[in-house]
């Protein structure tokens, strides 16, 4: 069984579909409006491996929160409507990442509880890009995809590359929590359910 969703959202403020196939080999098409969260958005994609295709319209003239929030909520449906009943998961994972002198510690657990826990600096812009709003899309995928993640950035210069090495380390922590190992029976937890 295939597990993948499509998700539509549309607000006053945003369009967004998301289409996102776990079981990928990291292809994506990304069209936000935002060359810099598409960067990240592909980066995330193609480390952890998902198929996935983005389109999204939203007030960025106003400014990009709306939109990069949006998408995390649309993401984080996705999800959870892909993984259906969590069966046969790993449900933890976790990376640490280089990208050249920063370093970005993540680790991930699919809990069922939306929880973000946030350390490192990641303030200022890159290009035209507010990286305040990196922490909103986050906020917005663990709401909905009632995950509990941890993002440590630990340190780096560059922000262009401290954006970075959280988004390749989301996606390698993601891609070993949804694999499937076949010695786990029903959902992985002692509760029967996530």
């Amino acid at each position: 069984m295939k597990r993948e969703a499509r998700v539509e959202r549309k607000t006053k403020e945003t369009t967004i579909s998301v289409q996102w196939r776990i079981d990928g080999s990291g292809s994506y098409t990304i069209s936000t409006g935002i060359p810099f969260f598409d960067h990240m958005l592909s980066l995330f994609a193609k480390h952890g491996l998902f198929d996935l295709t983005i389109k999204a319209k939203g007030d960025i003239d106003i400014d990009y929160h709306h939109t990069v929030e949006d998408i995390g909520i649309v993401m984080g449906k996705a999800l959870n409507k892909a993984l259906g009943e969590y069966k046969g998961i790993k449900r933890y994972g976790y990376a640490i990442i280089p990208m050249d002198e920063s370093l970005c510690m993540c680790a991930v657990d699919l809990s069922g509880r939306p929880t973000l826990v946030w350390k490192g600096k990641v303030q200022g812009k890159t290009g035209e890009f507010d990286a305040d709003v990196v922490k909103e899309f986050f906020q917005g995928f663990v709401n909905e995809a009632k995950a509990s993640l941890h993002i440590n950035l630990l340190y780096g210069g560059n922000l262009h590359h401290r954006v970075e090495a959280i988004f390749k380390s989301f996606g390698k922590a993601l891609q070993e929590a949804v694999s499937k190992d076949k010695r786990i029976r029903g959902v992985p937890s002692t509760k029967g359910i996530l």
